[in-house]
């Protein structure tokens, strides 16, 4: 399909540059295959799903994966995109042709890393010397790692390195968060029980690609980056023993959702599961392993976009898109929500 379209136009007062407080104050689209669409709020959401239903979370937990530094006398910015080993991880660089291999990169607090070789994606691998865990060195030199729609308007500040970890965050990895569960509080967890709504977990750290551009003009010539993900058998099967009683797997975030995707058979059996994804759902796709999902309204043109498209039509998401910011939801990572029941 021409990527064109998945296209719109989105006022740049729609962004949001800071989360609303307290997080499950935000507002949330209801989308529905047909009829009107519902302008609610994300404290609705137990009286929105039924008894027996599910909702699948991402416990990754965002590090501070931002790092600015030099190459000699030339500045550079890396932003950590996939861990390889204990001491190398893919990266892209800004202004790398001020880089080659064997260069020797030195940030903040002491932290250098050598730019081992390119990838064809025009990303790099770094190995950070010494013995001291990447994260360690992390914390002592990087900043939270913002996405650029949020990032070219402001800068990163403490108030960030909570505002850009869910509630649910445990294990590290991610350069980027699952937003949609930012939107998550202790209260909302509560009524949630309450109402006999269930809870899984699974484990997809999300990497800088996600913030990548498409480039190609058709999505058939588009290549997705590859992301680490794991869902135990236990989490499995309870999510198909749910299923089976009839309930539905509501995925929190493209990230749970593309991992469901991933993990499940042809005939829609989820399994327990761990490895590299770089599934790509356009329209067309037939979904095996969700019957919905919560999530934050994305960028134009964007592979979440032709995600939400693939799971609702095209169409329908360009009306309920449209509908958004003439009632002025707030967009992207620090905005509002919607949930799509298809």
């Amino acid at each position: 399909m021409k990527v064109d379209l998945f296209d719109f136009e989105l006022p740049p007062e729609r962004i949001a540059l800071r989360p609303v407080r307290p997080r499950d104050a935000a507002r949330m689209l209801v989308v529905r295959p047909d009829g009107p669409f519902e302008d609610r709020g994300v404290r609705d959401l137990p009286a929105l799903l039924r008894k027996g239903d599910v909702l699948v979370f991402n416990d990754t937990r965002v590090i501070p994966a931002q790092l600015e530094g030099r190459r000699g006398e030339a500045k550079i910015g890396v932003t950590l995109h996939k861990r390889i080993d204990l001491r190398r991880w893919q990266a892209f660089i800004r202004n790398a042709k001020r880089v080659k291999e064997g260069n020797i990169l030195t940030f903040g607090g002491g932290v250098t890393a050598v730019a081992e070789s390119r990838h064809e994606d025009g990303s790099w691998t770094l190995a950070f010397p010494g013995t001291e865990p990447v994260e360690l060195l992390l914390e002592r030199a990087g900043t939270m790692p913002l996405p650029p729609y949020i990032a070219g308007k402001r800068a990163t500040d403490e108030a960030d390195r909570e505002d850009y970890q869910t509630m649910f965050a445990a294990r590290d990895g991610a350069v980027a968060a699952p937003t949609a569960s930012l939107h998550f509080t202790p209260e909302l967890v509560s009524a949630l029980d309450e109402a006999g709504i269930g809870r899984e977990i699974l484990t997809l750290h999300v990497g800088a690609g996600t913030f990548l551009p498409v480039k190609a003009e058709d999505t058939a010539d588009h290549r997705m980056h590859s992301e680490w993900g794991r869902i135990e058998p236990d989490v499995a099967e309870r999510l198909n023993a749910a299923r089976a009683s009839g309930g539905r797997l509501i995925a929190v975030g493209t990230t749970s959702l593309r991992l469901l995707e991933s993990a499940a058979t042809p005939e829609g059996t989820i399994t327990g599961w761990e490895g590299d994804t770089d599934i790509f759902i356009t329209p067309g796709y037939q979904f095996r392993a969700v019957d919905g999902l919560m999530t934050n309204f994305h960028l134009p043109k964007s592979t979440l976009f032709m995600l939400v498209s693939a799971l609702m039509g095209r169409e329908r998401m360009q009306a309920a898109y449209g509908h958004a910011i003439e009632s002025d939801y707030r967009f992207y990572s620090y905005g509002d929500s919607s949930l799509l029941l298809p």
